[in-house]
């Protein structure tokens, strides 16, 4: 009798523990295993996908998947030349444009050409060469002989970059010319010296200033004698504007100027040797990764998560760079291309990131508060965009709820 009561005892707190057991709430998953879910996307294929996070308080990788396999970036490619620019150039950098004259002034009329000199200004604007114009009224001069040129030899002579669809020229950037102004209106993609040219010729003579010749396009000579010249904001509001608003032709005039000034030629094959040496330089794993363009249209560019890390752990602490390099992010919820994504909480306003879209690849890359540095890549044949956002937005959820 004894020996049954035992085993009764055994069964009912057996029982008793298995019950127990059930009652209680499953143990939450890691953390690597919540953002491998989160990263899980319909229509992606794993081996087309890359991501990394890395703790910034340790230095420790949370999380790596395919962290050193070569994808097309889109236009977290942006990142590489914002940190090259900054580092190179200086966050205070400006660039100029220039009129230059092809004669000389007697008394109140220039006897020869003017001569619109661009050197890559991709903000420069109508309300710039207005204020040449002003400028060039105040000297006194009422009348020009001669005609409007617009230079805009500072930059090679190719229109698109290498790995270019034909129809990104003109549709997802405007044709890379150093001489090039923000709205105006001109034919073909060798029309953009000719067109500010005509655009300037137009300022002259709202500011009082007879130009009798016709404007057109093409080089200043060597011995002109300068006139006016009008300088950009500096390189921090440009980089700002560029990565919010993932702004392509900033992205590739800003790869030709690190060309022009580092290397001595300005052209897209020289900024990206430049840029592509400066990360280098900056200790950033560079195994796979391929600058071809500014931009990241181009169907040739590869970055890895690992290098992307790299990027951004750079300009993160580098003192000299860090404000401007932060603050060219957008903000979840707040700005730029983030304006109308990651609004809720965790995620509002405490990711800072740089979002990147093509038909091929979609990709997301900054950070979660200041906790945690990310990267993520996806290609696809086409990428599925609805699909791969979410996912980048799963995975940056569980870094700002963890």
């Amino acid at each position: 009798m004894a020996r049954v009561r035992l085993a009764l005892l055994i069964v009912i707190v057996a029982g008793g523990l298995a019950a127990g057991a059930s009652a209680r709430p499953h143990a939450a998953p890691t953390l690597d295993t919540a953002l491998e879910r989160a990263l899980a996307a319909p229509g992606i294929a794993p081996a087309r996908t890359a991501a990394v996070a890395v703790d910034l308080g340790t230095g420790a990788t949370v999380y790596s998947a395919n962290a050193e396999r070569p994808l097309q970036p889109a236009s977290v490619e942006k990142l590489a030349v914002t940190l090259a620019a900054l580092r190179l150039l200086a966050a205070s950098y400006r660039f100029r444009t220039e009129v230059v004259g092809d004669g000389l002034q007697v008394e109140r009329r220039w006897e020869g050409n003017l001569d619109l000199v661009g050197y890559g200004d991709p903000t420069l604007a109508a309300a710039d060469l207005d204020a040449l114009a002003r400028d060039l009224a105040a000297s006194g001069i009422r009348r020009v002989t001669g005609r409007v040129v617009g230079d805009e030899s500072y930059f090679d002579a190719r229109r698109d970059a290498p790995g270019w669809k034909p129809s990104y020229v003109g549709v997802e950037s405007r044709p890379l010319s150093a001489l090039s102004v923000e709205g105006v209106r001109f034919a073909g993609a060798n029309g953009s010296a000719a067109a500010a040219a005509r655009a300037f010729t137009e300022a002259l003579e709202r500011r009082g200033v007879d130009v009798r010749g016709t404007p057109s396009a093409g080089r200043a000579p060597l011995d002109a004698l300068p006139l006016a010249v009008d300088v950009s904001e500096p390189l921090v509001l440009i980089v700002r504007h560029m990565n919010r608003e993932s702004d392509n032709f900033v992205a590739e005039m800003l790869l030709k100027e690190l060309g022009a000034v580092l290397a001595g030629r300005g052209t897209t094959a020289a900024g990206a040797e430049v840029v592509h040496d400066e990360l280098e330089s900056a200790g950033v794993p560079l195994a796979g990764v391929r600058i071809a363009d500014g931009s990241g249209l181009s169907r040739l560019d590869r970055l890895t998560a690992d290098a992307l890390i790299g990027i951004l752990r750079t300009g993160a602490d580098d003192p000299a760079i860090r404000g401007a390099f932060v603050t060219s992010l957008s903000v979840a919820g707040i700005s730029g291309t983030l304006e109308h994504r990651l609004e809720r909480r965790p995620t509002r306003s405490r990711v800072i990131a740089k979002t990147g879209t093509t038909n091929v690849a979609s990709a997301l890359a900054g950070f979660v508060r200041r906790r945690y540095a990310f990267a993520i890549l996806q290609n696809g044949s086409p990428v599925p965009y609805w699909s791969a956002r979410a996912a980048q937005d799963r995975f940056v959820a569980v870094l700002a709820r963890s």
